[in-house]
C-alpha cells in the first residue's frame, strides 16, 4: 500500500473532522425535535399566551413575566424543550397561577404581545382546563373531609389567600385546614362559578360531591397545586384546539 504524504494525512484527517463537525451540528439541531415529536412541547402557558406555535414565534425569551409574578409561577424551560428552552411556562402542581392580579402582570409586562394585551377578551387569557384525571381519589367523591396542611409542611408553593392578605403572598404550608368535606378545590379558586362541588346522588344523606368545572375556568391551575392527593386528582390541559376528553 502506497504510504501517504504529511499533506495527504492532514486533508484526510481535516476532512473526517470536517464530517464529524458537521454530524454533531446536524445532531444537535435535530434534538430540538425531540420534545416536538414525543409531545413534550406541550406546556401550560401564562395568562394570555397566543396559540403555541404563534407564541413560539413571538416570545424573544426575554422573562420580563417571570420577574414580575407575584407567585412566581412563571418559569423558563431548560434544555428537555429543545426549540421551546427558554419560553416560558407554568407548572401548576409545584406554582399555579393564583389569578388575582387585577391586571395579569405578565401580560403587560411582554414587550412583544406574546402575551395578549386585549385582556378583555376572556378567551385571550384562558390558559387551559381543569380535567378530572383520578376521580377515584378525590377525597370529596369519596365522601371524606381533610384536616392539616394541603400539600405538606414542607411545600414551598404561594397562594394569597382573601382573609389573611390578597396583596401579599404565603406558603400554603402556613395555611391549616380543617374541613368535613374536602373542597379545596372550589375553595381556593380564584375565578368566580369556575368550579364547583355537585352531589352525587339524590340521597340527602350521601356527603359525597363530585367537582364540576363551567365556562368560566381559565385553566389557571390553582386547584391542581391544591389538590393534597398524591398524586394530584386534577391536572390543566394546555389551550389548544383537539383538546381530548371531558371537563369534570
Amino acid at each position: 500500500m502506497k504510504k501517504l504524504s504529511k499533506r495527504q494525512r492532514d486533508q484526510r484527517r481535516t476532512l473526517l473532522l470536517s464530517f464529524l463537525a458537521g454530524g454533531a451540528a446536524v445532531g444537535a439541531s435535530l434534538l430540538g425535535y425531540v420534545p416536538v415529536l414525543r409531545d413534550f412541547a406541550h406546556r401550560l402557558r401564562p395568562p394570555g399566551a397566543l396559540k403555541e406555535k404563534l407564541f413560539l414565534s413571538s416570545c424573544i425569551k426575554c422573562g420580563q413575566c417571570v420577574q414580575v409574578c407575584p407567585v412566581e409561577a412563571i418559569v423558563l424551560a431548560d434544555m428537555s424543550d429543545g426549540f421551546g428552552m427558554g419560553v416560558p411556562y407554568i407548572d401548576a402542581r409545584k406554582q399555579a397561577c393564583d389569578f388575582a392580579c387585577d391586571t395579569p402582570q405578565c401580560i403587560l409586562a411582554c414587550p412583544t404581545g406574546a402575551l395578549s394585551h386585549d385582556i378583555n377578551k376572556k378567551e385571550e387569557v384562558r390558559m387551559g382546563v381543569a380535567r378530572l384525571v383520578r376521580p377515584d381519589a378525590c377525597l370529596a367523591r369519596q365522601g371524606k373531609g381533610f384536616k392539616g396542611l394541603a400539600r405538606g409542611a414542607d411545600f414551598p408553593g404561594l397562594h394569597r389567600y382573601m382573609d389573611v392578605d390578597r396583596w401579599s403572598p404565603i406558603k400554603i404550608a402556613d395555611y391549616p385546614y380543617d374541613l368535613e368535606s374536602c373542597d379545596l378545590c372550589v375553595r381556593e379558586c380564584p375565578i368566580k362559578d369556575a368550579i364547583s362541588m355537585q352531589p352525587m346522588s339524590d340521597d340527602p344523606d350521601d356527603k359525597r360531591r363530585t367537582p364540576v368545572v363551567h365556562d368560566p375556568c381559565v385553566g389557571c391551575g390553582m386547584c391542581e397545586m391544591i389538590c393534597p392527593v398524591e398524586p394530584t386528582c386534577i391536572t390543566m390541559e394546555h389551550n389548544e384546539p383537539g383538546m381530548q376528553g371531558e371537563r369534570i
